[in-house]
């Protein structure tokens, strides 16, 4: 049975052939050519920020989706349908992450501008389809720095084609942007080590870090499914409390972008069968932190996560991250 992405893409390959990537010069509405910066529009904040680190003084890089905006409920609004108009270069996740936004992206591609999934380059085989995702691929790849990487890949040569003229320039952004990810990797590998096993089960607010279990050998539990339009029943949170009183689990995640209401039924649950458990941290899942920050980066984002997860689980972590860059104040 194929995707709903595989459909969505042979949807986009029909209207395609109209878009013009021989060149970054984006044409007027009077036809004239201007040699303005390649004009790129991204969905989430995990694409934003790689692509402008890879674009760096050739491209304007527009995001859509804000902090603290859950991409699984965004709709485009007018203002976002004209930009995505505008633009030379549209980037979204695909595997239904910004699903409200699918007629949106055929239309704009329609009308000539190359729109395009990141995660074009996953093989399908390795992408995780848990049964309460309903049918869908898990889009939360961005929680693996090393399957990101390969959407990176995917950002410099969707770059390189729009505009060949600095092709060298954004291959050696993105080589040096690809160095990063790898350290952040094996930060990651190191203090999420640190932690005993019998600890590594991450309990958090919605099922945004499978990808994340998967490439550090932790058990994840979601309370929401997929997206954060389904709601959590009281059998779920009933299962939930089990787990965590019957493998002593110490603490439990928020996020940044889901209510709380669910984790503090958890707390709630489980002290009344005489287990104290406490609230971790506040991850990032679905977004990340505010602009102008460290955690309003990829890599500041992940490096919160991992920190946060490692330390109120038991590892050893340094307190302000990878490089010492991590704010007092993030939450």
């Amino acid at each position: 049975m194929k995707s709903i992405h595989t459909l969505l893409l042979l949807m986009l390959m029909l209207v395609l052939p109209s878009c013009d990537q021989s060149s970054g010069e984006k044409k007027s509405e009077s036809g004239s050519e201007s040699s303005s910066q390649l004009s790129i529009v991204t969905t989430i904040g995990m694409i934003t920020d790689p692509t402008t680190e890879i674009g760096g003084d050739h491209a304007e890089v527009i995001g859509l989706i804000g902090t603290g905006i859950d991409p699984h409920l965004y709709k485009p609004t007018r203002t976002d349908i004209a930009t995505l108009s505008n633009a030379d270069v549209v980037l979204y996740t695909g595997l239904m992450l910004e699903g409200r936004m699918t007629d949106a992206f055929v239309r704009i591609a329609g009308s000539g501008v190359d729109v395009k999934p990141v995660t074009e380059l996953i093989d399908e085989e390795s992408l995780l389809s848990p049964p309460e995702f309903e049918g869908h691929h898990d889009p939360h790849l961005w929680m693996d720095p090393t399957a990101w990487s390969l959407a990176v890949d995917v950002i410099t040569q969707t770059l390189v084609d729009a505009d060949p003229a600095h092709a060298e320039s954004y291959q050696a952004n993105a080589a040096e942007y690809q160095s990063r990810l790898s350290a952040l990797d094996s930060y990651a590998q190191e203090v999420l080590s640190s932690v005993p096993e019998s600890q590594r089960i991450l309990v958090t607010a919605h099922d945004a870090f499978n990808y994340f279990g998967q490439r550090y050998n932790y058990q994840v539990v979601g309370i929401q499914g997929i997206s954060t339009e389904s709601e959590a029943g009281v059998r779920d949170i009933e299962r939930i409390v089990d787990l965590i009183v019957e493998n002593n689990v110490g603490a439990v995640f928020v996020e940044t972008t889901v209510s709380d209401r669910n984790i503090n039924a958890l707390i709630a649950g489980a002290k009344a069968r005489g287990h104290d458990v406490v609230i971790g941290g506040s991850l990032y899942s679905d977004a990340m932190g505010e602009p102008g920050t460290y955690e309003g980066t990829y890599i500041g984002m992940i490096d919160h996560n991992v920190t946060t997860i490692a330390r109120a689980l038991g590892g050893t972590a340094p307190a302000k991250g990878m490089n010492g860059s991590l704010s007092e104040t993030s939450p």
